[in-house]
């Protein structure tokens, strides 16, 4: 089998084939949205149909490796002019046979004005047509949509305290955040190095979300600059990842490093 704690110089899908079938138990990634994103080698503006038979290929080989009571987690946005791509890239995991078990919103920007907050970030935009995007998609696929996730990982305490011991259970100050997670990112330049990642914020809730206990094995077939592998060095859970950008892999290696050289101070 390959060996674990790696991102490796190969296309995702010939890496997958490598695996062996229902290996991994979590799925964290984001492909690339075919929106004309600046990556350093990847050209972002193939033909629609191109990209979505690609996808195709991706989920088929994802759902092979997966574990039967697996999630897998995919972060996919659009563009204000055609907010159909990651309702069409969805698609082509519920054609591979992918369950949509549960549809989570990621919140990068919010605004109460009744209680006089606006936190996150976003990208301003001046247009008479469309509103500033403040949200991407999480879909979580499974392969049947029965797999039970651990609720209360992402928990939230009870605004009003009264509902501890309304509701039947644990009697516990901590409620389902459900399906809105509101995520930052970083906004300064040097430390976003690649033009669409994931804060790692994100790869964290997810892994959590499915249940640290019910993962043996995390893997990102997109890696990028490494934000699921340092999410899941965080949560000690073994990772794989694939990422054929020499510049980014490279960034993503450094990362770990570091990463798991914390790690070793914490436990030593």
């Amino acid at each position: 089998m390959t060996e674990l704690n790696m991102i490796y110089d190969t296309d995702c899908v010939d890496g997958m084939a490598g695996l062996p079938a229902g290996s991994v138990d979590v799925i964290v990634t984001s492909p690339p949205y075919n929106i004309g994103k600046a990556y350093t080698t990847y050209d972002d503006t193939i033909p629609r149909n191109t990209y979505l038979k690609w996808m195709r290929t991706v989920a088929a080989e994802s759902l092979r490796v997966l574990s039967d009571q697996g999630s897998f987690y995919l972060n996919v946005g659009g563009s204000l002019k055609d907010p159909w791509i990651p309702i069409d890239v969805a698609q082509t995991f519920r054609e591979q046979g992918f369950v949509l078990q549960n549809m989570i919103h990621w919140i990068k920007s919010i605004a109460l004005p009744e209680e006089g907050v606006a936190a996150g970030h976003y990208k301003p935009i001046n247009s008479k047509r469309y509103h500033n995007d403040c949200h991407e998609f999480i879909f979580h696929f499974t392969k049947k949509g029965a797999v039970e996730i651990d609720r209360l990982a992402n928990g939230v305490p009870y605004q009003d305290k009264s509902n501890v011991n309304r509701w039947g259970g644990e009697k516990r100050d901590i409620r389902d955040r459900g399906n809105t997670w509101f995520i930052p990112y970083e906004t300064i330049r040097e430390s976003r190095p690649h033009p669409a990642t994931f804060p790692v914020q994100l790869p964290m809730m997810c892994i959590k979300d499915h249940g640290l206990e019910n993962c043996r094995l995390v893997m990102d077939p997109f890696m990028g600059i490494g934000n699921t592998a340092v999410a899941a060095i965080r949560l000690g859970i073994p990772f794989i990842g694939f990422e054929i950008d020499e510049c980014y892999r490279n960034i993503a290696n450094e990362r770990v490093s570091t990463e798991m050289r914390g790690q070793d101070k914490k436990s030593g």
